[in-house]
């Protein structure tokens, strides 16, 4: 099983207390970034929101660094990992704008971009930028197939439901010929998205028991990535036993990578479980 990790610092995932976070910037991340590179994990990630209304910060976190700059950053100090955002809001940005800002991504940091996407559910913040709510998923889909007709081309041309280009240059666009694309969402429709016009699914609040059960719904090709976090946050260093649970029933509920958040106190901690992970996952897998 691949490992990725959800990066720290950039987030407060549902509205968890900052701790040592809360004072860390840029060096940090970087810090973890190199160490996450160096031990082989796959793809680290960073979320986008834009404005959060203060009755959301609870429930989803109020801090969300911007993952162009901070991947953009985190390129420079590493050679393998990769950079999932998870999850860029589709209906936000008109698809070419993600062609031109995750392409020039992925020349910056030599093909290793992840468009992690989804269609949404936070109103406020459509209403705020002044972007359609209640056909957001069908506009999502039809910048999906866009998105795939205008990934890999400096003059791309499409015609849908909702998005019709052609006639220009974008350049640059992606330097990989097939830029991975990972849905997220907590319903079965984000799956059924994921294996109709994607490469992947990154669920969210969903257990790993439920997604076995829908994944048995589809027929999911070989190469489908399922990228599932634990409902918990691990701790390799001080419950190793509970961690090969863990990484055990992932695993057996059809997971292929681990989208890891860690128990931790202080920047050497995390740094500290990710080594124990890496460990961990040898053992158990090898």
């Amino acid at each position: 099983m691949k490992l990725g990790i959800a990066t720290p610092v950039v987030t407060n995932v549902a509205g968890a207390p900052l701790e040592w976070e809360r004072d860390a910037g840029i060096e940090e991340i970087g810090r973890v970034a190199e160490t996450a590179d160096r031990l082989g994990y796959h793809h680290m990630t960073c979320s986008e929101h834009i404005g959060l209304p203060s009755t959301e910060t609870g429930r989803r976190g109020a801090r969300y660094w911007d993952p162009l700059a901070t991947f953009g950053y985190a390129a420079a100090r590493t050679t393998r990992i990769r950079f999932a955002t998870m999850t860029l809001v589709l209906g936000y940005h008109h698809p070419l704008a993600i062609v031109k800002r995750y392409g020039t991504l992925d020349h910056v940091t030599g093909g290793r971009v992840i468009l992690g996407v989804g269609v949404g559910s936070l109103k406020e913040e459509f209403d705020l930028l002044g972007a359609p709510f209640d056909d957001r998923g069908a506009r999502g889909d039809d910048a999906l197939r866009a998105l795939r007709a205008a990934l890999p081309c400096n003059t791309p041309s499409y015609d849908g439901e909702y998005y019709s280009f052609g006639g220009l240059t974008v350049d640059p666009c992606a330097v990989q010929p097939h830029l991975p694309i990972w849905i997220g969402g907590r319903t079965k429709r984000s799956l059924r998205r994921a294996v109709t016009l994607a490469d992947g699914w990154c669920p969210y609040y969903v257990s790993i028991e439920q997604a076995a059960d829908w994944l048995q719904s589809f027929d999911v090709p070989d190469d489908f990535e399922v990228v599932m976090p634990a409902e918990q946050s691990l701790d390799p260093v001080g419950e190793p036993e509970i961690t090969r649970d863990v990484l055990r029933t992932l695993a057996a509920g059809g997971t292929t990578t681990l989208s890891a958040r860690f128990v931790h106190r202080s920047l050497d901690h995390y740094l500290e479980q990710l080594h124990a992970l890496v460990e961990l996952n040898a053992a158990e897998f090898s």
